[in-house]
């Protein structure tokens, strides 16, 4: 589905240049659950910005469904932006005065046609995220969890295949970062390719590849044999919180 194919990153020129990504290659299969680890400072926020169409490289190839991404136009890579790829950010990015609904609605509203069902299809985002009860709240009045689950929502409006969340967990308790990642693991075995961004092992073995950022590019690769289920991690959790 995707692939990056000596994908370079610096900033600056001449003796202030500052390199990030050396050469990234790798590539991911539609119906993956791909997580991408790395110490902070590898460049990992670099590689996700790039993967989203949110930068561009300063040398290599990214390809999209076969499609070299950044030989087009903004307007078009944009428009795949929004088309095939919802985002997940460590930050929730809600819009603090409108409702749950409201939020989910936001991509649509870049989209090329408003579609006349949207409010039914974000209130079907929300009610598959589990928050079908919670679409007229705000977000101070949502969970941290609850918030992002609001995100996951808005990510999914467009109906994309690919998910990118972005240490999604970062500013999550135990509890409510299985919830995200249950979620995750359930979006991907109904189709959805999912690509992760963690410094986080415990999260990472969820996924069914791991892919290690070190010094710039893919320094080696692992299959957990069987990624951990998030939804029986988080049942002992509750089970012992309970007791």
């Amino acid at each position: 589905m995707l692939e990056f194919v000596d994908i370079a990153k610096s900033y600056g020129a001449g003796p202030m240049e500052t390199r990030v990504l050396t050469g990234v290659n790798f590539q991911v299969t539609r119906g993956e659950f791909v997580a991408i680890m790395g110490a902070s400072g590898t460049g990992k926020t670099t590689l996700m910005n790039i993967l989203g169409c949110l930068d561009t490289p300063t040398g290599g190839t990214y390809r999209l469904d076969g499609m070299d991404v950044f030989q087009h136009d903004d307007d078009t890579i944009s428009a795949i932006r929004n088309r095939k790829i919802g985002f997940v950010f460590q930050q929730f990015h809600l819009l603090e005065r409108a409702s749950a609904l409201d939020n989910v609605l936001l991509p649509l509203i870049y989209a090329d046609h408003y579609p006349k069902d949207a409010e039914k299809r974000g209130a079907a985002a929300l009610k598959e995220v589990g928050l079908r009860d919670r679409i007229h709240y705000r977000p101070n009045q949502l969970s941290g969890g609850q918030q992002q689950r609001v995100a996951i929502a808005r990510a999914l409006i467009t109906d994309p295949a690919l998910i990118l969340a972005d240490e999604p967990t970062g500013n999550l308790d135990r509890a409510s970062g299985l919830e995200i990642i249950s979620i995750l693991q359930k979006l991907n075995r109904e189709g959805r390719t999912v690509v992760l961004i963690t410094h986080d092992q415990a999260i990472a073995d969820h996924a069914s590849r791991v892919l290690i950022l070190q010094d710039g590019r893919i320094h080696s690769e692992t299959r957990p044999q069987t990624p951990l289920n998030a939804e029986e991690e988080l049942a002992s959790v509750r089970e012992g919180g309970a007791q």
